[in-house]
C-alpha cells in the first residue's frame, strides 16, 4: 500500500508539474507561433495591396477577385507620363490686365509591364489567393465595390482571413482569447484584414511592428 501510494503521489506530482509548466510555456509558445504566422500572412497581404493599388491606378477601380487580379499583373501596362507646366500670361480685354492662363501639357513617355514593375522575376503573385501557412488549405476572402463618401463615388476593397484558420492547430482557449484582442499592440478582432468596405483605406488592422517584417 505504501509503494502504491508513493507511486500515485509521484504521478500526481508529475501531472501537476506538467500543468504548471504548460500554463507558463503554453502562451509563450502560442505567441511565438502566432507572430510568425501573422508575419507570413501580412507580408502576402502587403503584396496584394501593391497589386490592388496598381489595378486602381490603371483601371480606376479595385479588382474583386483573385483571378482578375493575377491576370492584371500578367497583362497590365503602366503608362509613363510627364506633366509640363505651359502656363502663360495673356491680356484679358474684360479686366484689361494680363492674366495667367494655366495650361498643363501631358506627354506619354512610354509603357511598362505591371509584372516587371511590381514583381520583377518573381511569380509569387500567382498564389495570391492561398493563405501561406503550412498545413492550411484555405484562401483569402476578397471583395471590392464602389461606396458613396460625402457625395463622391469611391472604390474600396477588403481582403481578410480568420485567425481560426491561421492558428488552426493551436490551443483553442488561447485562440478564443486572441479573437477577442483589443489592443494597440495586437491584431484586433477575429480576422486579419487589409482595407475596408466602409472606409477609404488600404491599411491593415495590424500594428506597425509587422510593417517592418519582410
Amino acid at each position: 500500500m505504501k509503494l502504491a501510494l508513493q507511486a500515485v503521489l509521484w504521478i500526481l506530482a508529475i501531472f501537476f508539474s506538467y500543468k504548471i509548466y504548460d500554463s507558463i510555456n503554453g502562451p509563450i509558445s502560442f505567441n511565438k507561433v502566432k507572430n510568425e504566422r501573422y508575419a507570413e500572412v501580412i507580408n502576402q497581404l502587403k503584396l496584394i495591396r501593391k497589386a490592388q493599388i496598381a489595378h486602381k491606378d490603371v483601371k480606376g477601380i479595385y479588382s474583386n477577385n483573385f483571378d482578375s487580379l493575377v491576370k492584371f499583373v500578367d497583362e497590365g501596362i503602366f503608362t509613363l507620363i510627364e506633366k509640363r507646366d505651359s502656363s502663360y500670361m495673356e491680356y484679358d480685354r474684360t479686366y484689361r490686365i494680363d492674366m495667367l492662363r494655366e495650361v498643363v501639357v501631358i506627354d506619354t513617355l512610354g509603357y511598362f509591364p505591371v509584372k516587371d514593375s511590381l514583381f520583377k522575376n518573381s511569380d509569387t503573385y500567382k498564389s495570391f489567393a492561398k493563405v501561406p501557412i503550412r498545413g492550411v488549405d484555405a484562401k483569402f476572402e476578397m471583395e471590392a465595390k464602389i461606396i458613396d463618401k460625402n457625395g463622391f463615388k469611391v472604390p474600396v476593397f477588403e481582403v481578410k482571413v480568420a485567425k481560426n484558420i491561421v492558428l488552426h492547430d493551436q490551443n483553442k482557449d488561447l485562440i478564443k482569447q486572441e479573437n477577442e484582442t483589443v489592443s494597440v499592440d495586437g491584431v484586433n478582432g477575429p480576422a486579419i484584414i487589409l482595407g475596408s468596405l466602409t472606409e477609404v483605406s488600404t491599411n491593415g488592422n495590424w500594428p506597425t511592428i509587422f510593417d517592418a517584417v519582410q
